[in-house]
């Protein structure tokens, strides 16, 4: 028989885990205990990560978590992925196996692991914002990824990972996720003809670097030049790699007079 995830098991499921990670942290004086929020406002990958994952999975993705000896079946370790997969980080696969809605309780590892697409949506009925959500979670899975000798992403290939979920495909905005942002998504194939006709690259890759100046969005917009620094085995000369790689296919797909 198939069973259907309710709002009330998931926020069951949810309970259970910030249960035992309180219990696992310490705090489990019976005069002192409370019960612990299920949700949170922060919308980061790093955030989200540790408030719901790392019980279970560790804070580096090591399968070392305080309750994971609770669980059936060993925690995988994260830090892998990329290495098991040639070289390449499932972006999409690892999304599906966090969202695992094609399971009903079983989840992404055993009947002990949360589904989390049906939880998150229990515990926020914005389906932007749960797609946002669950999109930074993975990117901060990728960081979490042990450093491999592997062929540079193309502009086009970090744009679309990283930035058409906003920005939309073709850099015109719209993407899925823009109408829940707290600012417009601006038209990125027009940086030139606002600059009189020049292309910023300069100005722009510190926009996307975003660690000098606020976040080139808001708070829900990752800043990837501190992203990208986070993975592992990434150096300076990689992280700026990616960022002038972006900034060339913007510039690539700029309008052209007469356009």
């Amino acid at each position: 028989m198939k069973l259907t995830f309710t709002r009330t098991a998931a926020l069951a499921a949810v309970a259970a885990g910030a249960v035992l990670l309180a219990l696992a942290a310490g705090r489990a004086d019976p005069q002192q205990r409370q019960t612990p929020s299920l949700t949170i406002e922060s919308m980061t990958g790093a955030d989200t990560y540790a408030y719901y994952c790392a019980s279970c999975h560790g804070r580096t993705g090591l399968g070392d978590g305080p309750v994971a000896a609770s669980v059936k079946t060993p925690m995988p370790d994260l830090s892998t992925i990329t290495v098991r997969n040639k070289g390449t980080f499932p972006r999409d696969r690892v999304r599906a196996a966090v969202v695992n809605t094609e399971r009903p309780i079983t989840a992404h590892g055993t009947g002990d692991m949360p589904v989390w697409g049906p939880i998150f949506h229990a515990l926020d009925p914005n389906d932007a914002r749960v797609a946002v959500r669950l999109d930074n979670v993975v990117t901060f899975i990728e960081t979490l990824q042990n450093p491999v000798t592997v062929t540079p992403a193309t502009g086009r290939e970090l744009f679309a990972t990283y930035c058409a979920s906003c920005h939309g495909p073709n850099g015109r905005g719209g993407g899925p996720v823009a109408d829940q942002l707290r600012h417009d998504t601006p038209d990125l194939t027009r940086f030139a003809a606002r600059n009189g006709g020049v292309f910023p690259s300069a100005r722009l890759e510190q926009i996307i670097d975003g660690r000098g100046i606020p976040a080139h969005g808001t708070r829900e917009m990752p800043v990837w030049g501190d992203a990208f620094s986070r993975m592992r085995g990434a150096d300076r000369d990689t992280v700026r790699a990616r960022v002038e790689a972006i900034t060339r296919f913007i510039e690539s797909i700029q309008e052209r007079a007469g356009e």
